[in-house]
This record gives C-alpha cells, structure tokens and sequence, in this order.
C-alpha cells in the first residue's frame, strides 16, 4: 500500500501560521471598522449553496472556478462560492428589499477549482464592499475612495489605477448592429490590441463607427487619453458620449481628492465586460502580474433574483494586502506568565489581568516557569505581601 503525505495540501491551498494568523485578522477587524465608519453593514454569507444561485446574474462567468458537490438532502447541484459579490447581490435584491441605497460589506474564505494565475491561491479571503440602488456616479466615486482608503489602511506602498468603462464599446457596438459572436471576437481583438484584426472585423461597419471602434485600442494613458477620446468619439451615439463624460467626472474628482495617485486609462480594456455596465477599475503595484483590488458598476445585477437594482462595489483578497502592506497590524507579543497554582486568589488576579486586555499565560501542571519566555512572557505574577503583584520577568 501506498504511503499517503497526510500532510500535504493541495496545490493553492495553503494554511496560515501564526503570527501571520493574527495579522490578518487584525487586518479584518480594521478593515471592517473603516467599511462600518463609511456606513456599510456586514452581511456573512453561505459557503455553499445552490448552483444556479451562485451563477446567477453577475455569477455566470465563475463556472469554471466553483467547485461543485451534490446535496445529499435534496439531491441538487450546489457549489462551493468562488465570488461572494453575487451572494451580497442576492441579500440587497431578495432579502433586505429596502429603498434607496444599501451600503454592504463582507469578509471572507471563498474557494477556486482553478487560480486566477499561476501560483496564486485558490483560497483567498474576499473582502468587499457593495453600494445599491444609486445610479450616480456619486456612488461609483465613493466606493473607489473607499477602495483606496482600505488599501491606505493596510499601508500598500506605489499603488496605480487604471479606470475605463464598458458603456463606451457596448454603445458604439449595438449602434453598429454588432451582436453575438461579432461583438465576442471583436472584444477580444480589444483586449489583445490586434489592430489588423480589429480592422477586419471592423470592415463593414459603417465608416464613422468603424473609425470609433478602432481608436479604442489606441485609447489609452495619462488624463490626455479621456480628451482624446472626446475628439475621437465625438460623433458617437449620446449613449457613449454620456460614458465618457461620467468616466471624466470620476476621473477629476479622484485628483482632487488623491492628488498624487496615478491614474491610467484604457477605453479598450473590458474587464469584467460580461457582467459590469459602467466603470470598472482595477489597483495594480509594481511586481505584481495582475490586479490588488478591482470593480465597478453592474447595474441590475439583482434581477434574478426578482428586483433590479444599480449597483458598484469593489473587492480584494486580503492575505494579498497584509502580505504586500507596510502596516503594523500586530503589537508585540508579550504578555504575563503565571505559575500553575490552584490558589484561587491567582485565578482572581488573571481574570483580572484578562478583562484589563492583558495577556496571561498560566503554566499547565508540570511547565516550569523557565517557558514563559518562549510563551512570549515578559512580566510574571509573583505573590509579594499577599497579594498578586505584576513584576518583570529576569532575563
């Protein structure tokens, strides 16, 4: 018979260790503070449930990455969650059904049957923040700052944006009739900024719209790329004037309020295209292959699930912020060692201790008091005059 590592993990599943253990819950719980300081509310959703609501709406583009188990009570396909934004979409559009709009944050394990790229984690901790039923680009502004104080939060050093706007080639697509399959090749001819091919594709288009939809790929750079996309598109359908416009005003309120973040522009990059219905951005940092937090706008999103509703939010994995951010997200471990003894005035005092935050440590049966360094001890309890004295601990 075989011999089994029953130790061994599978690829992009990875447990973590303390001290990073506490580092990131500390990081949780700050990141949380701030989401409830901005006015949104905690929500904690299922780990698993059933497919066909995991993969409703904004979900369908996560087939490939949800695991998928039956249910042995009903006998139905359920999935293991990959994303919980549709969960959150789902809670806003079925359970809450409230009017205006509804701030919601969570945080938590989600898990991929594939990774997003080569060896990163298939078990990140998702951690988000959703804004409903407010269709102004007041939202979108306010979920971005919200983005960016949480990676300020964590202290994550040359981060860089790059915002665009799906409405832009959905307008210019549907005025020139493309749909289906023509409107499919000709997003990922976008993507990979094959100029010949988007010229072929491009071929019967009427000329004006033609001309538009092939200056995408070359619109893209610094805060001149949103003026020469007003040239460049300013015959285009209302529709397409207005996402441009609104790209322009988040744009010049975002340097406004971070004068010194780096704004990049790309009308030919679609991330998200299946689902998102405005702007959409994404946070990159140097030496890293792909993007720290990103998001946007997917209005509508919640019409499966029997209400309609505006909707932006962001997202990011949180084992990436603590382990690329410069903050101190734990203090020092110290703490105070008491002997085993079964007086109970000692267990009164470290009660004590323990309701004031401190951390006690207390000798099992048998541990010599010469552990209490490697417990992380720099004080003891030492019994003076009778009474339980908190005194430091010899060197």
């Amino acid at each position: 018979m075989a011999t089994v590592d029953r130790w061994l993990l599978p690829d992009g599943i990875e447990e973590v260790l303390p001290p990073e253990a506490a580092r990131i819950e500390t990081a949780r719980r700050r990141v949380l503070d701030l989401f409830q300081c901005w006015g949104y509310e905690l929500v904690i959703t299922p780990h698993v449930e059933f497919l066909e609501s995991l993969l409703t709406g904004a979900g369908q583009d996560l087939d490939l990455k949800t695991f998928k188990v039956i249910d042995p009570l009903s006998g139905r396909q359920m999935g293991l969650r990959a994303d919980i934004t549709p969960q959150v979409a789902r809670v806003d559009a079925h359970t809450l059904r409230r009017e205006g709009p509804s701030r919601l944050c969570y945080a938590g394990s989600v898990l991929h049957a594939k990774p997003q790229a080569l060896a990163t984690s298939r078990s990140p901790i998702q951690l988000g923040a959703e804004l409903y039923g407010d269709s102004s680009t007041s939202s979108d502004l306010e979920v971005i700052s919200l983005m960016l104080e949480t990676l300020a939060l964590a202290d994550v050093p040359d981060v860089h944006m790059d915002l665009g706007h799906v409405g832009i080639y959905r307008g210019l697509a549907r005025a020139a009739g493309l749909s289906g399959d023509a409107e499919q090749r000709l997003f990922d001819a976008l993507q990979r900024k094959a100029m010949d091919e988007i010229s072929l594709l491009t071929a019967d288009v009427e000329p004006a719209l033609a001309s538009m939809l092939r200056a995408l790929a070359r619109l893209c750079g610094g805060r001149e790329t949103l003026d020469a996309a007003r040239s460049a598109l300013a015959g285009a359908p209302a529709v397409v004037l207005e996402s441009l416009e609104d790209l322009v005003r988040i744009a010049d309120e975002l340097a406004v309020r971070y004068p010194q973040l780096p704004l990049y522009f790309d009308l030919g990059e679609l991330r998200g295209y299946h689902y998102h219905t405005g702007v959409v951005f994404a946070v990159f940092v140097p030496g890293v292959g792909q993007s720290i937090a990103q998001g946007g706008r997917y209005d509508d999103i919640g019409a499966d699930f029997g209400r309609a509703r505006p909707a932006t939010g962001f997202s990011t994995d949180l084992k990436t912020l603590v382990s690329l951010g410069n903050a101190e997200l734990v203090a020092p471990r110290v703490g105070i060692w008491a002997s085993h003894c079964s007086d109970p005035s000692l267990w009164r005092a470290i009660c004590r201790l323990r309701e004031q935050g401190e951390r006690v440590v207390q000798a099992l049966d048998g541990e010599r008091d010469d552990a209490a360094l490697s417990a992380g001890c720099d004080r003891q309890l030492l019994m003076q005059e009778g009474s339980w004295v908190v005194t430091p601990l010899p060197r």
